[in-house]
């Protein structure tokens, strides 16, 4: 007679082989998860890397300036030895006031009408239009606020005095354009991801379309429209190209629409040519502007997450 073989766990019956495909699948598993790490501590060490780059040279630019002074001076001329950045903040967030006044309603309207209003062959045709703003170059956007936004805007309102072929205005509302497609896209998402059974109750109530979109679909969709807001001032203060050619580069402290005006962005592009000497002060203030810009949209999207976080929806 045949005895039963006898295993380590003490009982009669053989221990499962474990398959050789079972195990090549636990290897591949373990490999996606190890490139995915490595790309998260890749993505830390490039940020931690760009602000120890900016922390860095910026040292050098305060030991010579005083941060008070940087902060709070009115005039910007490094050749001068002049170094408030105050012309070129107020010149930043000019741009910045006139793109969103430019994109946040149109590509509000813009992400409701495909979100609640268009059928499925007009979205198919108007969202892909809309996004080919975003692949334009920006430059070419910067010379179409030259060359046709700007006498346009002359001939539209003659009343007021335009010194310069460039304004900051313009080139506010050339940026606005550019990023109408993140904003409309980011809100169009957020909408639509905005239940249906939220839409049923309203229309089970009695309201009309117009009344569900506004006062249910845009409010439980707020926080994805808050965020592609923020979205859209991050890329409004980061956009070099078009405010280097169409707002010009003079440190003007203003806020009139019709100046020419020098953004951070604009003054970095300018700057950064390899022109000047290593080590000097106007070297060293590319790095402070640098630290600046860099914590005002650290700032900003801090300040979009709490918000997101203040106004999040969450359903079941």
């Amino acid at each position: 007679m045949t005895l039963p073989t006898i295993t380590a766990s003490g009982t009669g019956a053989e221990a499962p082989r474990r398959s050789p495909k079972a195990g090549s699948r636990r290897f591949g598993e373990q490999a996606i998860k190890a490139f995915l790490l490595v790309c998260a501590a890749l993505s830390v060490l490039v940020t931690t890397g760009i602000v120890f780059s900016l922390l860095f040279g910026a040292v050098g630019f305060f030991d010579d300036v005083p941060v008070r002074d940087f902060l709070t001076g009115t005039r910007w001329s490094p050749v001068r030895g002049e170094f408030g950045v105050l012309p070129l903040v107020v010149g930043t967030l000019n741009v910045v006031f006139w793109a969103l006044l430019v994109a946040v309603p149109i590509g509000l309207l813009s992400a409701i009408y495909l979100a609640e209003y268009a059928s499925d062959g007009v979205r198919r045709v108007v969202k892909p239009m809309l996004e080919v703003l975003a692949g334009i170059p920006t430059v070419a956007i910067g010379l179409f606020a030259l060359f046709f936004l700007r006498p346009l805007a002359e001939d539209l309102v003659p009343f007021l005095d335009w010194p310069s072929v460039h304004s900051v205005g313009v080139a506010g509302v050339a940026v606005g354009l550019l990023i109408i497609p993140l904003v409309a896209s980011i809100a169009d998402d957020a909408l639509r991801a905005v239940p249906r059974s939220l839409r049923e109750g309203a229309y089970a109530l009695g309201a009309s379309k117009l009344n569900v979109t506004v006062r249910v679909v845009v409010p439980a969709a707020v926080s994805g429209i808050i965020a592609g807001c923020v979205l859209g001032v991050s890329r409004a203060i980061g956009e070099t190209m078009v405010v280097l050619v169409a707002a010009g580069a003079s440190a003007n402290l203003t806020v009139d629409p019709t100046d020419s005006v020098l953004t951070m962005t604009a003054y970095i592009g300018v700057t950064a040519t390899g022109e000047i000497a290593y080590g000097t002060i106007q070297y060293e203030s590319i790095f402070a502007v640098g630290a600046l810009l860099f914590l005002m949209t650290l700032v900003m999207n801090a300040i979009s997450i709490r918000l997101v976080r203040r106004f999040r929806e969450v359903y079941d």
